[in-house]
């Protein structure tokens, strides 16, 4: 009983959570592309040869990707704004974060924009952060610092459920990256025992000012809290002297670690200080989800990034290539790209196995439509739980464990889209998103071809036989077949057995 009557107070007590006063925050903006920068002289250099188009350089490779960041924040001169759904305490974190320090040692204006799931425990840490003169950190729809998170989730259901899935960083408001990382060790290949294969884009040129809007529209929302109105305790300023000192000592222990060399031998850093990366150039449209999106009701599409996709996916005349880790269609999903396979089109889908697949929940909801897909003509991959080489050689750090985490999608070998969202009801209907549609025909055919080489090691394909499904591979050169849900134990079959059955779609 004494059990009971504590739980419940502790729910009594989460439904009287509230939030500080947002109403005196103060609002801050972009700067104008046509500010002087290194950075400005440079692109505008670049960008002679491509009037109003939009250069695009995909990062593929992990390790890229955080170089490109950290030349990125080494190159800002006047402004960094940066916005991330996770951003862990972790290697990449810290490193990161030392370039943001260094940044605004510089003088460099830092905006920081964090959505508030992955921040428990972390308040006096970001308020160190957030101390410094030129760095202000702000959180997304937080939850309240009153009472306990956890029972948050279910008194404050429909509010902190939606989150900011948002990711970006912006220099000087000319260059950006967005795509399908967070900050953490698995998305940067800097863990030894998980890792994803993700995508983002670095763009220069018109496109970013796209983007830096965004991230104004998101930061001076009235969602958004600045992190001093949250924390209970504010740093002294010794206690500010103290831990950068420590920090400083972490960042110089990292120096000799095996990912710091191996970030060392990319070649991507000089040609980023050159200005010198081999950009596809075109037309990009950067698409995105308005912040009002988690306050409104779900139906009110019209903020909803999902209604700016609706005009390219009409307009697709032969084929789409869809990469998503999370995939719940919905049956109006699967009506759709049966009916496209119907009218003559190529659809495939590249998603997560089940043991590929880090959160189990999504792949119950997916496995649901699975079978009506195949049916209907659409071509399903599911990406295998150990990262090989395209000759199906293992990474250097062994039996790494590995996941798809790229969200992306290819128009009739034309578009393609890099960006946060998922093809799920959480990107649709719940968080938001933001992503960038890139017309270019090479990087489209490269892309795909790059992908297709690769496909039947990395994954396997999924094929009906009568009522049953089999997953067919090649392994050590040989092709494979199995009957249940690869690299899988009976116990997690079960499992995701009895989440299917759990009515929580909307949700996934």
């Amino acid at each position: 009983m004494k059990y009971t009557f504590l739980a419940l107070s502790l729910f009594l007590l989460a439904g009287c959570a509230t939030l500080p006063d947002n109403s005196q925050r103060t609002s801050s903006y972009r700067i104008e592309q046509s500010e002087p920068s290194s950075l400005a002289t440079a692109v505008n250099k670049r960008g002679k040869e491509h009037p109003n188009e939009t250069g695009a350089f995909p990062l593929f490779s992990g390790l890229d990707a955080f170089v490109a960041r950290a030349g990125m924040a080494q190159l800002a001169e006047k402004t960094l704004d940066v916005q991330y759904y996770l951003y862990h305490n972790d290697t990449v974190g810290a490193l990161l974060t030392d370039q943001l320090l260094k940044a605004a040692d510089r003088g460099v204006r830092v905006r920081l924009l964090l959505d508030d799931m992955d921040l428990a425990g972390r308040d006096f840490s970001g308020a160190i952060l957030d101390a410094h003169t030129n760095i202000e950190i702000r959180i997304f729809n937080p939850f309240s610092r009153k009472t306990l998170r956890t029972p948050q989730f279910v008194t404050r259901f429909g509010g902190v459920t939606r989150r900011m899935h948002n990711k970006s960083m912006t220099a000087d408001n000319q260059a950006s990256i967005i795509g399908g990382r967070n900050i953490g060790d698995e998305y940067f290949d800097a863990s030894k025992e998980y890792t994803f294969s993700d995508l983002d884009v670095f763009l220069i040129g018109p496109a970013v000012n796209e983007v830096s809007k965004s991230f104004d529209l998101y930061w001076n929302d009235a969602i958004v809290y600045p992190f001093a109105t949250l924390v209970k305790q504010t740093p002294s300023p010794q206690e500010v002297v103290d831990r950068r000192q420590r920090f400083n000592e972490k960042i110089a222990q990292l120096q000799n670690s095996e990912y710091l060399e191996a970030l060392s031998e990319s070649d991507l850093a000089q040609r980023i200080r050159e200005h010198n990366l081999a950009y596809y150039w075109g037309d990009v449209d950067i698409i995105y989800d308005q912040p009002e999106k988690v306050v409104k009701s779900r139906s009110e599409s019209s903020y909803h990034l999902s209604e700016k996709l609706k005009p390219y996916f009409t307009a697709i005349e032969n084929e789409v290539l869809l990469i998503s880790p999370y995939f719940v269609p919905g049956k109006s999903g699967v009506k759709f790209l049966t009916d496209m396979v119907a009218q003559g089109k190529k659809v495939t889908v590249i998603t997560n196995s089940l043991a590929a697949n880090d959160v189990p929940a999504v792949h119950a909801g997916y496995m649901k439509y699975r079978k009506n897909l195949l049916r209907g003509g659409v071509t399903i991959y599911e990406f295998k739980s150990h990262l090989n080489t395209a000759d199906g050689e293992q990474q250097k750090y062994g039996d790494l464990y590995s996941g798809l985490h790229a969200k992306s999608f290819i128009l009739d070998n034309k578009i393609v889209f890099i960006g946060s969202m998922n093809l799920d009801p959480r990107s649709s209907k719940e968080n938001t998103e933001i992503g960038a549609m890139i017309h270019n025909k090479t990087l489209a055919q490269k892309f795909t071809a790059s992908l297709l080489k690769s496909l039947d090691i990395k994954s396997y394909k999924v094929e009906l036989q009568g009522n049953s499904l089999r997953w067919k591979t090649l392994q050590d050169g040989q092709e494979k077949i199995f009957t249940k849900e690869p690299e899988t134990t009976w116990w997690q079959r079960f499992t995701i057995g009895v989440m299917r059955i759990i009515p929580a779609e909307s949700q996934l």
